[in-house]
C-alpha cells in the first residue's frame, strides 16, 4: 500500500459507535501516512454516542463502559504535536443537533468534503406482518427502548397498565425489554435511567412477562452476559417449560458460548418457583400468528414449530393462545435512510460493496446502515475498518470527490438558523448530568437530561459555539 501523504476533508454522518470507530480508524490511517485530515462528525441528536446512549438498557454498566473508549477517541482530537506542521494536522469536530436532509443537504456536504461516510444506523422497528399488529397495546421494542433510555424525541410517559405482557423475539433486545418490564423500579435507581422513566416503572401493573422465540433453546441469539443478568433480577421467578427442551443437549452445542447459555437455562429449569411477586416466562418453538382483541390487545396466538430433518423451521398445526394485554415486538430493526442517498427499501440498508456506496464516488457507509442490524457493538469496529480501508485506497488512487466549496459548513448552519451543538457543549451537558447524579436523592453516576431543547440550551450555554 502506498505511504504517500494524504490531505483529506471527510464528513461522517452519525456519531454512534459506527461513526466514531470510522473516524478513529481513518485518523490512524492518515497519521501513518503523515497526512492531513479534517473530520466533521454530524449527529441528529444534541449528544453523541447514538446506540450506546439511547439503545442500551440503563442497567448495563459493562456495555455502557464502551462510552469511555468512544469519549477518549473523540477527546483525543485535535491530535497536533507541538511544532507539528499544518500539512500533518488532524482534527475532528462534533456537530450535533444537525439532521442531514433537514438542516443541510447531502449534496451540500459532498460539495465541501472529499468523502462522506454514512453511519446513521437503524432506530426503527422491523415490520411484523400478522393480523392485529396495529391494535392499541401493540408496541415496537425500539420505541420502548427509546423511552426507557430517555430519547428526546419520544413521549415522556409510557402506558404500563398491562399485568401480562408478551415479548416477541429471541435476541438481546427482547431480553432487555423483558428485563426492564419485569424488574422492580427500585432496582433501577442506581442507574442513569431518567426520573420520568423511574416514575412510570414504579406505577407498572406487570406481574407476568412472556418471551417467545420461533426456534428452540439451541438457536437463541442472546449473549451469555444478557442471559445471566436475567437470572439475577430481584423478586422475579424464571419459568421454563420442559417440552421446549426435548432433545436439547448442552454438550452437543457447536460452541462454548451456546454451551454456557444452555447450561444456564437448564439450571433455571430446576429452580423452585412461586415465591416471587413477578414472573418471567421463556417460551420456545412459538411462531406468532395473530394479536387478538377488540380495539386493543386482549391476547396473542402462536403456532408451535419444530425443525425438519434438514434443520428448516416448520409449523406443526398446533396453536396456543395466551391472555396478554400488551405485546412488544423485538424482531429486529430497520435502517434510517439519509435523504439524497440510495436506499434499499427491502433490506433497510444503503446499497454498497464493502462500504463503497453503489455508483457514488466519494460516498461510503458503515455500521448497520451498511450491513443491516445484525451483530454486536464490537463487530462495528471491524466493519468500519473495511469501509475506511476502501476509502483510503480510493484516496490514494485519486477517486474521491473534488471539493467544490471552501465555505465552512458551520456558515451554512448559521445561515439556516440551526442551533448546532459542539464537543465542548457535550462536555458541559455531560458535566451537568453527572452533577444531577451526585445530588440526586439516590446517588448515581448521572441523571440524563431528556428534553431536546434543554440539552441544546445546556450545551450551547456551556460552550462557545463559534
Amino acid at each position: 500500500m502506498s505511504s504517500a501523504p494524504l490531505s483529506l476533508r471527510v464528513a461522517i454522518v452519525g456519531a454512534g459507535p459506527a461513526g466514531i470507530y470510522a473516524g478513529n480508524l481513518l485518523a490512524n490511517a492518515v497519521a501513518e501516512r503523515e497526512g492531513r485530515l479534517e473530520i466533521d462528525l454530524f449527529e441528529s441528536l444534541p449528544a453523541p454516542y447514538g446506540l450506546i446512549r439511547y439503545g442500551v438498557a440503563p442497567d448495563h454498566p459493562r456495555i455502557k463502559g464502551i462510552v469511555k473508549s468512544l469519549h477518549e477517541m473523540l477527546d483525543a482530537f485535535p491530535v497536533i504535536a507541538d511544532g507539528e506542521p499544518e500539512a500533518t494536522r488532524r482534527t475532528i469536530r462534533f456537530i450535533g443537533n444537525v439532521e442531514v436532509g433537514r438542516d443541510i443537504s447531502l449534496a451540500e456536504l459532498r460539495e465541501r468534503y472529499h468523502a462522506v461516510i454514512l453511519a446513521t444506523g437503524a432506530i426503527r422497528d422491523a415490520a411484523l406482518e400478522i393480523p392485529g399488529v396495529d391494535l392499541s397495546g401493540s408496541y415496537g421494542a425500539a420505541d420502548f427502548v427509546a423511552w426507557f433510555d430517555g430519547h428526546p424525541d419520544v413521549a415522556r410517559t409510557w402506558p404500563l397498565e398491562a399485568s401480562s405482557v408478551a415479548v416477541i423475539g429471541n435476541g438481546n433486545v427482547a431480553l432487555d425489554v423483558a428485563r426492564v418490564l419485569a424488574k422492580h423500579a427500585v432496582d433501577l435507581r442506581s442507574t442513569e435511567v431518567p426520573d420520568n422513566v423511574l416514575e412510570g416503572l414504579e406505577s407498572s401493573a406487570v406481574t407476568d412477562v412472556h418471551v417467545f422465540g420461533r426456534r428452540g433453546p439451541a438457536d437463541i441469539k442472546f449473549t451469555p452476559i444478557e442471559l445471566r443478568e436475567l437470572g439475577e433480577v430481584n423478586d422475579v421467578d424464571i419459568v421454563l417449560h420442559d417440552e421446549d427442551f426435548d432433545g436439547v443437549d448442552p454438550a452437543s452445542a457447536p460452541n462454548n458460548q451456546l454451551k454456557v447459555m444452555l447450561r444456564t437455562l437448564n439450571g433455571w429449569r430446576g429452580r423452585p418457583a412461586g415465591t416471587a411477586s413477578r414472573r418471567l416466562h421463556l417460551h420456545f418453538w412459538h411462531a406468532p400468528v395473530e394479536i387478538v382483541g377488540d380495539g386493543r390487545v386482549e391476547g396473542i396466538r402462536f403456532e408451535r414449530t419444530t425443525t425438519d430433518a434438514g434443520g428448516a423451521l416448520v409449523r406443526t398445526g398446533e396453536f396456543r393462545d395466551y391472555d396478554v394485554q400488551a405485546v412488544y415486538r423485538a424482531v429486529g430493526y430497520y435502517g434510517t435512510r439519509v435523504v439524497g442517498a440510495p436506499f434499499d427499501e427491502a433490506h433497510g440498508v444503503i446499497p454498497n460493496a464493502g462500504g463503497r456506496v453503489d455508483d457514488e464516488a466519494g460516498l461510503y457507509a458503515t455500521g448497520w446502515i451498511k450491513r443491516g442490524p445484525v451483530g454486536l457493538i464490537g463487530h462495528t469496529k471491524s466493519d468500519a475498518l473495511e469501509t475506511v480501508t476502501h476509502l483510503v485506497a480510493d484516496a490514494e488512487a485519486g477517486l474521491l470527490s473534488t471539493i467544490e466549496s471552501d465555505d465552512d459548513v458551520l456558515d451554512v448552519l448559521d445561515a439556516n438558523g440551526t442551533a448546532y451543538t459542539t464537543w465542548d457543549g457535550w462536555l458541559a451537558l455531560d458535566a451537568h448530568e453527572r452533577h444531577l447524579g451526585e445530588t440526586h436523592l439516590h446517588t448515581r453516576e448521572r441523571v440524563k437530561v431528556v428534553p431536546r431543547e434543554e440539552q441544546i440550551a445546556l450545551s450551547r450555554d456551556g460552550a462557545l459555539v463559534r
